[in-house]
């Protein structure tokens, strides 16, 4: 087979399999290089699969971390992460079965060693929790499960881990062609957003047991994501990739959100960090709302969570099928439209459908209203309708006086949607922002999906407050709707004016002759 063939063919798929807390999701961070998977010493935390690529062995390939094959508790889950488990089993091309040396060998692993011989796959026996040379004869106790080879390793000190990757390098099938495409992550942790041309990241968030497993398997027609009564079912952000009508999406399925004071163990503090992770990466979140119970406190604050990362959004009130009247659906619909809309009144720009995850009522209209969203993106305003529209807003309602100063408008552009550096989450990076938030920077013009931005020169920044803010934003929606589109205002002070009085006076000629090539609004 040619190089140019290999180059453009699938990875390997090699799936870690083994009983509950022997380091698994441990194991895949360390072979795909992040912390991708929650660790946690709780048995049967893993309840998704997830999966990324390696790229630590010479030829990159595939590695799934499932659930625990034998879990604990909740028995209908661990049914299903079961079956998840055994489905990456028969797809994988290659097995690591892992154990815990500390703990030694149990009847548990022996059964799963049986279940893995009648796959007919290639199994690697991978002992963990070796973590230094006096550990290495508890490695002994596996030898009568009669695997070769077997490697001893502790995944959480990196110790054996080259010498794993070698054996998986030689017990791949020879016939797999390379892989050099992008990193593609189905997995929480940082994306390469920019390596994804086309493709939308949509998270899908909200509070447990809202049905945002359900909503995602209704949208791929298959049950990728795990779909429990059990709130708090998803722990891992799980990243779905779809296509539909030609058009490319990764769903982020996160984990529900709860209020900080009620989670029920640490494991779930890192599920909602991750949650709220997925929220800032994402090009556009979809908010769910829970119809039998309304809005909720908790609802408006996941909402507060995408509006302070200025993302552009939708709102689904799901569970249609279960509130729907006998008579006058249309108007019982138009109802919860509207007191959703006075309840999340700080995220009035994103559409709110109602529909039902179950039935997959009114799922199309999800991507209807994203198809609306991003043509909306691709709308500009002209420069001087813009200055028009401003200086009108200006005159007819001027801004508050700020200790004797107010603020005057220069000149205002709609930027071209090139490259420039904004805070992660989507913030504006001007000074009466940018100390708020606390983010990292990011570039943004890699996601396929920007809001507009204007950025408005002014005499100084400082001067604008959030009422007034909201004034000019309505203003410019008046002209273009924008619909799901956050609008973010980027401040800039005239260049060379100093605020500081002394400098102001000791340059006051200077500054007025500079004034007079920007025009005063």
């Amino acid at each position: 087979m040619s190089a140019a063939v290999n180059e453009t063919s699938t990875p390997p798929n090699v799936a870690i399999v083994g009983r509950p807390n022997v380091g698994k999701s441990a194991l895949f961070n360390r072979l795909v290089g992040r912390k991708i998977a929650i660790v946690h010493d709780q048995p049967g935390i893993t309840r998704d699969r997830i999966s990324a690529i390696c790229k630590r062995a010479a030829r990159p390939f595939t590695v799934w971390d499932t659930g625990g094959i034998f879990g604990v508790g909740e028995r209908e889950l661990s049914a299903q992460v079961r079956l998840g488990a055994e489905e990456a089993l028969h797809e994988s091309d290659l097995l690591l079965f892992v154990v815990d040396g500390k703990e030694g060998l149990s009847p548990v692993d022996e059964e799963l060693a049986r279940t893995l011989r009648k796959s007919r796959k290639p199994v690697v026996l991978v002992i963990n929790k070796i973590d230094n040379e006096k550990h290495e004869p508890l490695a002994a106790d596996f030898d009568s499960l009669g695997f070769e080879p077997s490697v001893a390793i502790s995944a959480e000190h990196d110790r054996g881990i080259s010498d794993l990757l070698s054996e998986i390098e030689r017990r791949l099938p020879q016939g797999t062609a390379l892989f050099k495409a992008p990193p593609l992550s189905t997995a929480a942790g940082k994306p390469p957003l920019p390596d994804r041309p086309g493709r939308l990241a949509i998270a899908i968030v909200g509070r447990p047991n809202v049905g945002k497993s359900s909503l995602i398997n209704s949208i791929v027609r298959g049950e990728r994501a795990i779909v429990s009564e059990l709130p708090g079912t998803t722990r891992d952000a799980i990243d779905i990739l779809c296509q539909r009508d030609g058009r490319k999406f990764v769903f982020i399925d996160t984990a529900g959100i709860r209020r900080r004071g009620k989670h029920s163990s640490s494991v779930e503090v890192f599920s909602v960090m991750r949650a709220e992770r997925s929220i800032r990466r994402a090009d556009l979140c979809v908010l769910i709302v829970d119809l039998t119970m309304g809005v909720t406190a908790q609802d408006k604050r996941i909402a507060g969570l995408i509006q302070k990362a200025r993302k552009p959004a939708i709102v689904v009130l799901n569970k249609w099928d279960l509130v729907r009247p006998s008579g006058r659906e249309k108007q019982a619909a138009r109802q919860l439209v509207e007191e959703t809309r006075a309840r999340i009144f700080f995220l009035e720009y994103a559409p709110v459908l109602i529909a039902s995850a179950l039935t997959g009522e009114n799922i199309e209209k999800l991507f209807a209203s994203i198809e609306t969203i991003q043509r909306a993106a691709r709308q500009r305003i002209g420069t001087g309708s813009l200055n028009r529209l401003l200086r009108q807003a200006f005159e007819a309602n001027p801004p508050p006086l700020v200790k004797g100063r107010r603020l005057k408008l220069l000149y205002a552009t709609q930027t071209s949607g090139k490259k420039h550096h904004i805070l992660e989450g989507g913030a504006p990076a001007t000074p009466q922002f940018s100390g708020a938030t606390g983010m990292s920077e990011r570039t943004c013009g890699s996601s396929p999906l920007q809001p507009p931005e204007f950025v408005l020169f002014v005499n100084d920044p400082s001067l604008m407050n959030e009422t007034y803010r909201r004034y000019l934003e309505a203003r410019i929606r008046k002209a273009e709707p924008y619909p799901g589109l956050p609008i973010i205002l980027r401040l800039r002070p005239r260049t060379g004016v100093s605020h500081n009085k002394q400098r102001g006076r000791r340059a006051g000629h200077g500054n007025k002759q500079q004034s007079g090539n920007w025009r005063n609004v």
